[in-house]
């Protein structure tokens, strides 16, 4: 199977759903229609048996009646090799973070214990729950078992289609399985990664280590009986040498593993052991193993195959990366937006850069801060170089300001260094009234924590990037930036190369050897897991 996993380039083959059946819409299926057609099916020379008709209806699945349509209504898994093919891959569906109880692995495995015994109706049966399980197991490696759009309103992302039984019934014919199994998952290197984090994980032994209690810092040469546990816990996650001594001193080998635990974190490398580097020690295996299989899920909700030049931002990481024809050519920080107030993910393209912007107040934050500031102090607004409009254009005094109904008026922020939106944003179609954008707090790049935003992703050095995608050395230089800068107009230039946007959510991954993990800043991990294997 090694192949399989390395196997990054075969090419999908699916068709768009022109319509769903109605009953396969009952019962959840995002499943290829009556109306495509998929190739007969070609049967070995095993025994066959026609199927009643009223046996297929009873699971209400047209994606069943398609493929059974295929065989001429006649059992197909007579070959055992086939047989045992499909049931491996179901048995071992945890190796791909999926739950072999989905796919009724057991009932499956007590008809091929009897299949000897089984009179025709029971062979139907198995041939039915066969297909009917191993069509289930090929959809969710192609576009994760649960729906995005059903658990989340932040989350724009576009659907994808597959027709399961194509895919299916051409490695039927051609006698070879497990390209089934190639073209039904993500080539992304992420998800290549989490498939790597999960079998590496399952390499550690069960942990014992009892919680890490200490609320203070700890720092090098310190003495503290938790730093036992820290090394044991070190230990256990192979940062740090079991020959290491289990004794209270924070000695620098301890700080040294502290620091490359902290890398695999995301957390501020400096070896200082705060509640943060607590918090990442305290979690266990398992739940690291289901934050992976949360992970698994969420990249196959995501685009398969990436445009040839993109901007990829993870939020959990706070990065931001230019990847053009598979070379990253840049990185930058990024602040994201808050628990509270989070950075939707979504698929776009970018269109234009606006330098000097204005920044009109957005309705949120217009009822949590600025009317709340308002009541309090009418001169708020006017610190912060910010105008009120009515709906006819015309300035408004504050003290004229009408509190009872803040919704009447417009609130623009002039341009210049202290905007709310710095120097410059990005825009990009989407239904968030999100964009990219430079900001007026620029040390905050620094900090470990940056989900700090109402929404928007703020970039760290912007102009630089500015520059990189407008991509015109005559025009768009850094000294001609520059001199525009000074001139705090406002002014929008379309960008001509296309750069698709990828904002998505991901808190694991693995690089050779080593296990990567992010803080779950939305807290959307666990709740994942849980669902998944509800």
């Amino acid at each position: 199977m090694t192949r399989f996993f390395t196997c990054i380039a075969i090419i999908l083959l699916f068709t768009n759903c022109k319509k769903e059946d109605a009953g396969a819409a009952k019962n959840g299926e995002t499943l290829d229609s009556a109306t495509i057609i998929t190739p007969a099916i070609v049967k070995d020379n095993e025994r066959k048996i026609a199927i009643d008709t009223a046996q297929l209806s009873v699971f209400k699945s047209q994606l069943l009646v398609n493929f059974y349509k295929s065989s001429g209504y006649e059992t197909v898994w007579g070959n055992l090799k086939k047989r045992q093919f499909v049931l491996f891959q179901l048995e071992k569906a945890e190796d791909y973070g999926l739950n072999p109880a989905d796919y009724h692995v057991k009932k499956l495995q007590d008809f091929e214990k009897k299949i000897s015994e089984l009179n025709d109706k029971q062979l139907i049966a198995y041939d039915l729950n066969l297909t009917m399980n191993f069509q289930k197991f090929l959809l969710h490696l192609y576009k994760g078992k649960l729906d995005p759009k059903k658990l989340y309103t932040d989350w724009e992302l576009k659907a994808k289609s597959f027709n399961v039984n194509e895919v299916l019934i051409t490695a039927f014919n051609d006698d070879n399985l497990e390209t089934a199994l190639l073209k039904s998952q993500p080539k992304t290197y992420t998800y290549q990664k989490l498939i790597n984090a999960l079998k590496l994980i399952n390499t550690f032994p069960e942990d014992s280590v009892h919680r890490i209690q200490s609320a203070d810092k700890i720092v090098l040469n310190d003495t503290n009986s938790e730093v036992i546990k820290i090394k044991k816990r070190l230990r256990f996650w192979k940062d740090l040498p079991k020959s290491e001594s289990l004794s209270a001193v924070y000695n620098q080998k301890t700080f040294d593993a502290v620091k490359k635990f902290q890398s695999r974190h995301g957390l501020i490398s400096d070896g200082v052991v705060g509640k943060g580097t607590v918090a990442a020690l305290n979690y266990s295996k398992e739940k690291r193993k289901h934050q992976i299989i949360a992970n698994l899920e969420r990249w196959r909700w995501y685009t398969d195959e990436f445009t040839g030049n993109y901007l990829i931002i993870n939020i959990p990481d706070y990065s931001l990366q230019v990847v053009e024809e598979k070379d990253t050519v840049l990185s930058r920080n990024v602040i994201v937006g808050t628990n509270k107030r989070r950075t939707p993910i979504l698929t776009s393209t970018l269109k234009t850069i606006v330098f000097n912007p204005t920044w009109t107040v957005p309705p949120t934050i217009l009822k949590e801060d600025v009317v709340p500031s308002m009541q309090k102090n009418r001169n708020y607004l006017a610190k912060k170089n910010i105008t009120i409009y009515d709906k006819t254009g015309t300035v408004v005094d504050p003290q004229d300001w009408n509190e009872n109904n803040p919704h009447a008026y417009r609130y623009v922020q002039k341009p210049g260094r202290s905007n709310s939106l710095g120097l410059m944003k990005i825009l990009f179609p989407n239904n968030h009234s999100v964009y990219l954008h430079d900001t007026n707090h620029r040390g905050s790049f620094d900090r470990q924590n940056r989900s700090m935003s109402s929404g928007c992703v703020r970039i760290e050095n912007p102009l630089d990037l500015a520059e990189h995608l407008l991509n015109d050395a005559k025009n768009w230089s850094t000294e001609k930036i520059d001199s525009l800068i000074v001139t705090e107009k406002t002014t929008g230039v379309r960008i001509t190369k296309k750069y698709e946007l990828y904002q998505w959510y991901w808190t694991a991954w693995s690089e050779p050897n080593q296990l990567q993990f992010r803080p779950d800043i939305y807290n959307l991990d666990a709740d994942l897991y849980a669902k998944l294997r509800n």
